[in-house]
């Protein structure tokens, strides 16, 4: 299997042992691991997000882990900026990029290019979400279809948020949101991707995130939770929503026991694999599906 030419894309459910996995790769095929996962660009958030420890960072080169500040949003945009950079920077190496991470969102973003759709401006924005408000879902979709198409039959007339998006897109550019996604398109060809889906059973999964938590928990989450509240981070910043600050923080605050905030992260970190799942199945069909037990024969066969 020849993967020197290749990106080569890892993506799984939370706990699913991605980052072990690449870090094997890697080791193999001389390559370098760049961070696909929301939480783990935070610098203040090594513990709650999972970031490989340090001594993967002095064997295997990893890029965009632990870089951005808690105090500010860091998007899809933001990402797909920084690793078409890298990329670049690891092939003129002679390396070869191994992304991973669990943000399908990041993925997409790089295998089909991100909308460039202009900011709409605040007070149409208000405007839009007033009419709506005002004259009901139902009329509001009859003005948007009248409006926009194109709409008809690739938009929920109860996906409130994307029918009131559609809505603004058209009104303030002129074109269908769908002409704006037709026109989007990758920096990258397919082919020069090699796409891995790590599938886990859910079973074994539900085993790993339950021990993780814990781990995490005795590897001092509760002192980074502590330090994260000094900052005073704003709720609407994208950190704040990390799984574990808002029940350590019950915690602290001595509203639950300990044995709760386990049981609490642990259920909340599932629900998130699980819609990781659901994005995977939904969203990676083309993608090189490989079984937990599968990992170690994928190895071998390079």
């Amino acid at each position: 299997m020849d993967l020197k030419s290749k990106i080569i894309l890892i993506f799984g459910p939370t706990a699913s042992g991605k980052s072990s996995f690449a870090i094997k790769l890697a080791k193999k095929i001389n390559g370098e691991i760049i961070n696909a996962d929301s939480m783990q660009v935070y610098k203040e958030l090594k513990i709650l997000s999972a970031r490989p420890f340090q001594k993967d960072y002095k064997n295997i080169k990893h890029h965009l882990y632990g870089f951005q500040s808690v105090k500010k949003n860091f998007s899809t945009g933001n990402w797909l900026k920084l690793v078409h950079k890298k990329i670049l920077e690891i092939k003129k190496r002679k390396k070869i990029p191994i992304i991973v991470g669990g943000t399908g969102l990041y993925f997409k973003a790089l295998t089909d290019g991100l909308v460039s759709i202009p900011n709409i401006p605040i007070k149409l924005r208000a405007k839009v979400r007033s009419l709506h408000k005002k004259i009901g879902s139902k009329s509001f979709f009859s003005k948007l279809i009248k409006l926009d198409p194109l709409s008809k039959n690739k938009i929920n007339s109860s996906d409130t948020q994307r029918v009131i998006r559609a809505y603004e897109v058209k009104l303030f550019t002129k074109q269908s949101i769908y002409d704006w996604f037709k026109n989007t398109q990758s920096k990258f060809e397919n082919k020069n991707f090699y796409k891995i889906y790590l599938d886990y059973p859910r079973v074994g999964l539900i085993e790993k995130i339950n021990i993780r938590v814990k781990d995490m928990i005795k590897k001092g989450a509760i002192s980074e939770v502590k330090r994260f509240i000094k900052l005073k981070v704003p709720k609407a910043k994208t950190a704040s929503k990390a799984i574990g600050i808002e029940e350590i923080r019950s915690y602290l605050e001595k509203k639950i026991e300990i044995i709760e905030v386990i049981e609490k992260i642990s259920i909340k970190t599932r629900q998130y694999a699980k819609r990781q799942s659901t994005w995977g199945r939904g969203n990676m069909k083309d993608w090189n599906k490989i079984e937990s037990d599968g990992l170690n024969k994928f190895l071998k066969k390079i």
